[in-house]
């Protein structure tokens, strides 16, 4: 038998709850803090493991746009290092959005997974 108790009710205000790092908080104080931080994103999760493994992409992806060339074949390579691995990151971004429900985060790495996917195309074709 389970019973549902809403959040507005105070019937468990008085429980509490201890937390791994070994510190006890009521149900009401977190319920009602505002020094407590409450994450909004799932943890540990498929999508946590997707965001975090598609930053690293987007960090690594940016560290190749910072870095310069000793020739202009270099530069090219760094260049396409860049927009593949954007890609990449924003593909799984895109994805993550998709498991948030997310429109805001769906929209822009769609549209920047369709400008990176274009770009990588032409500089293959040309």
């Amino acid at each position: 038998m389970t019973r549902k108790v809403t959040a507005e009710s105070s019937k468990l205000d008085n429980v509490i709850i201890e937390t791994d790092k070994g510190q006890e908080y009521t149900v009401g104080e977190i319920k009602h803090s505002d020094r407590i931080q409450k994450s909004a994103t799932p943890k540990m999760d498929l999508s946590w493991y997707v965001k975090w493994i598609s930053s690293i992409f987007i960090f690594s992806a940016v560290m190749m746009r910072s870095a310069t060339g000793n020739s202009p074949e270099q530069t090219e390579i760094l260049l396409m290092a860049d927009r593949i691995l954007s890609l990449i990151g924003c593909m799984g971004w895109t994805w993550v959005g998709l498991l948030w429900k997310d429109r805001a985060l769906i929209v822009l790495n769609a549209v920047i997974v369709f400008a990176l996917a274009t770009g990588i195309l032409t500089s293959l074709l040309n």
